[in-house]
């Protein structure tokens, strides 16, 4: 089992920039695919980018590709996401997700969840 906390997230102009991070709990977390999930306001869950357990091999939704970038260190227990070119549309919370399967794109792909961090990027 993995827990997972959130933290980097706030208020940020359009075109800047923010650098989530994911604190994972456990001895097994290089065992885990990763996941950035994002929630606005009466919308559903969406996947945002994913990174295999080793970190050699990424995917990301189509809108934010070439602007967020998925890392993880293994040493440290850590996931990240580098968000940059921000845009009004980016505003939501975003979870920290894990799986010890698979790269992942889908939400009930993921059996552990954290708590969310609120992104707002203003105009």
């Amino acid at each position: 089992q993995v827990q997972l906390v959130e933290s980097g997230g706030g208020l940020v102009q359009a075109g800047g920039s923010l650098r989530l991070s994911c604190a994972a709990s456990g001895r097994t977390f290089n065992s885990y695919f990763m996941g950035w999930f994002r929630q606005a306001p009466g919308k559903e869950r969406d996947f945002v980018a994913a990174i295999s357990s080793s970190g050699a091999n990424t995917d990301y939704q189509d809108s934010v590709k070439g602007r967020f970038t998925i890392s993880r260190d293994n040493a440290k227990n850590m996931v990240y996401l580098q968000m940059n070119s921000l845009k009004p549309e980016d505003t939501a919370v975003y979870y920290c997700a894990a799986n010890p399967g698979r790269l992942r794109s889908y939400r009930d792909g993921y059996d552990y969840w954290g708590q969310g961090t609120q992104v707002t990027v203003s105009s």
